[in-house]
């Protein structure tokens, strides 16, 4: 599906779901915090802030990629949201580390936890909410190919599964009288926290450094230019990258030289169709050569840089 910029301004609609979301579990969370002093809650609680912390940096990269391309940017401003990932990818790593510090402080000070059963209600209510939430971001992050919104769906999700670990580890408290279960899960909570918060800056950082499109994508580019190399054409110098939501690729694309310019460009032209057909929301650039000419051949490497053939005096 190609998202038109029309279509991908609605990515802030979800992005103001998130903040919603955030501010409601907040207090949900605090209140369940404060009715039972458990500090698998408070963990809870503190993750919560993260998520409202991200979600506001998602509002604003997701509003900045959906500016049109301009003379500074000509290929638009979608990379804006592999910055948005990156800095929450970056907050819940900071969030680990605050869960784990008060976690080890409650295991060297033991303190017993009340009104649990309300405490876990609550909870329980903020869970569910986190959860629908999530999905429906999963669902639009897959429609609109956002990795803004994909990295805040993953981390409700992983808010999700924590706060079922902390529940546990509440009502184990409560069942068995063991204090130490509370701290002890919220050291667990942390340390799945630091690795969500890892994959997701390692996705962003990709994305920043002009990673190649998936491998799938890469064999539908070459399905759909393979049915156009016969009578002696061929291609070299393939090339992809992805930018938030918008995939370019290159190739150049090598003629008889005895064809017109008009044919070459006919080609090119059903060339460059059929990979947009074939992959969404992608940039095709292709550059037409002679077969007949050896200077063609010179730039088949990726690394392309001044060479033998770029010192040859100009013809004629």
């Amino acid at each position: 599906m190609n998202a038109s910029p029309v279509d991908r301004m609605k990515l802030t609609h979800f992005a103001w779901l998130s903040i919603a979301a955030a501010v409601a579990t907040i207090g949900l969370k605090a209140g369940a915090y404060f009715l039972t002093g458990s500090i698998g809650l408070l963990s809870d609680a503190l993750e919560s802030f993260v998520n409202l912390a991200g979600a506001i940096m998602a509002l604003t990269m997701l509003t900045v990629a959906t500016r049109p391309a301009d003379e500074d940017h000509p290929h638009g401003h979608s990379k804006a949201e592999y910055f948005s990932s990156g800095v929450e990818g970056s907050l819940i790593m900071v969030a680990a580390a605050g869960i784990a510090v008060a976690a080890v402080d409650r295991f060297l000070h033991p303190k017993a936890l009340e009104q649990v059963g309300l405490g876990l209600g609550i909870s329980v209510v903020a869970s569910l909410l986190n959860l629908g939430v999530a999905l429906v971001l999963r669902g639009a992050a897959k429609r609109y190919d956002s990795i803004t919104l994909q990295a805040n769906a993953q981390h409700l999700l992983t808010d999700v599964w924590t706060s079922a670990g902390v529940l546990i580890g509440v009502a184990g408290v409560a069942l068995t009288g063991w204090l130490w279960l509370d701290p002890g899960v919220a050291l667990l909570v942390a340390a799945n926290i630091v690795w969500t918060g890892v994959r997701i800056v390692r996705d962003s950082v990709l994305g920043l450094m002009d990673t190649a499109m998936v491998p799938e994508e890469r064999a539908a580019v070459q399905a759909a230019l393979q049915p156009h190399l016969r009578d002696g054409v061929e291609s070299h110098a393939l090339l992809t990258r992805q930018a938030g939501a918008q995939r370019f690729v290159s190739l150049h694309v090598l003629v008889p030289g005895a064809w017109t310019v008009q044919r070459g460009h006919d080609l090119v032209e059903r060339i460059e169709a059929d990979i947009r057909q074939a992959v969404r929301n992608v940039t095709v650039l292709t550059h037409l050569e002679s077969l007949d000419d050896p200077a063609s051949w010179d730039d088949v490497t990726l690394e392309r840089t001044s060479g033998p053939a770029d010192e040859r005096p100009p013809a004629g």
